[in-house]
């Protein structure tokens, strides 16, 4: 074996090792972010089967627009104690981008508030 192909072998074992310790790291940085994530409350997306009573609802811009009063059908209802006209609103399911310690909408605050509907029934989503 010549010293050009030694030399390249030593090459490729050198970048196979790289390669194998580049995945370890990756999966030791997945699993510390995953462990932070549960224990500061910022576990990863719970889909619509995550929205419980009394979570924030946070819109796309940042700001509250409510808090969850309970799942009625296929939308939110809002409580109307946290509603600055104190009447409740709903919203419904599609508008969800993710859920994990609040519920994140699609749709930015001015949107929301001028799209969502006094009952279940008059904003399609109805139970």
């Amino acid at each position: 074996m010549s010293v050009k192909e030694k030399v390249m072998d030593a090459g490729q074992a050198v970048a196979s090792t790289a390669k194998s310790v580049g995945h370890k790291i990756a999966e030791g940085a997945e699993q510390a972010t995953d462990w932070v994530k549960g224990k500061t409350g910022l576990a990863a997306d719970q889909g619509v089967a995550g929205v419980k009573e009394r979570m924030d609802v946070i819109a796309s811009c940042g700001h509250k627009i409510g808090v969850v009063d309970h799942v009625e059908g296929t939308s939110i209802k809002l409580t109307k104690k946290d509603s600055n006209d104190g009447q409740h609103h709903f919203i419904p399911l599609e508008w969800i981008e993710r859920v994990d310690s609040h519920v994140h909408l699609k749709k930015n605050s001015v949107e929301a508030t001028q799209q969502w509907k006094s009952d279940a029934a008059s904003c399609g989503c109805g139970s």
